[in-house]
């Protein structure tokens, strides 16, 4: 693979990246924590910048041979397990209830990793427009569901 495939490999466009997937996962990460949710702002300015990091890797290693598309897997299957850890089981045996809490979280944590693959490969504008559906999704249409 090519080295630097989408933008130059200079330490301007290296702060940019990641100072972007910060604000991005931030945003997001914000959103959570105003909802008291335990997925906030230091685990999706995290997942963003890991994943951002992740990416980064052969873009801007020097001969890199590292498939892009095979560490955005390697993501996707990892972002799995904490999404996971973010879902409770809770059952009210008194009432023979079983209801299951934190998807949209976990769907969020996997959203912000998305994004900052997105932004570790170049792609900033599906970035911009992930996180914005994003947030209307996560502030308007839970406004609608009530």
């Amino acid at each position: 693979m090519p080295n630097n495939l989408y933008l130059p490999n200079d330490w301007t466009t290296i702060v940019f990246k990641l100072i972007f997937c910060l604000l991005i996962g931030g945003l997001i990460g914000w959103e959570r924590q105003r909802e008291h949710k335990p997925a906030g702002l230091r685990t999706h300015i995290l997942v963003c910048l890991g994943s951002t990091l992740f990416v980064m890797i052969p873009f801007h290693s020097p001969n890199s041979s590292m498939n892009p598309s095979q560490i955005i897997q390697g993501i996707i299957q990892g972002i799995g397990f904490l999404g996971t850890g973010e879902i409770l089981r809770q059952s009210d045996q008194e009432r023979n209830i079983l209801a299951i809490h934190g998807l949209t979280s976990a769907a969020a944590i996997w959203v912000t990793a998305a994004l900052g693959a997105s932004i570790g490969a170049g792609l900033y504008t599906i970035s911009i427009f992930g996180v914005v559906f994003t947030l209307i999704t996560l502030k308007i249409l839970k406004k609608i569901e009530k």
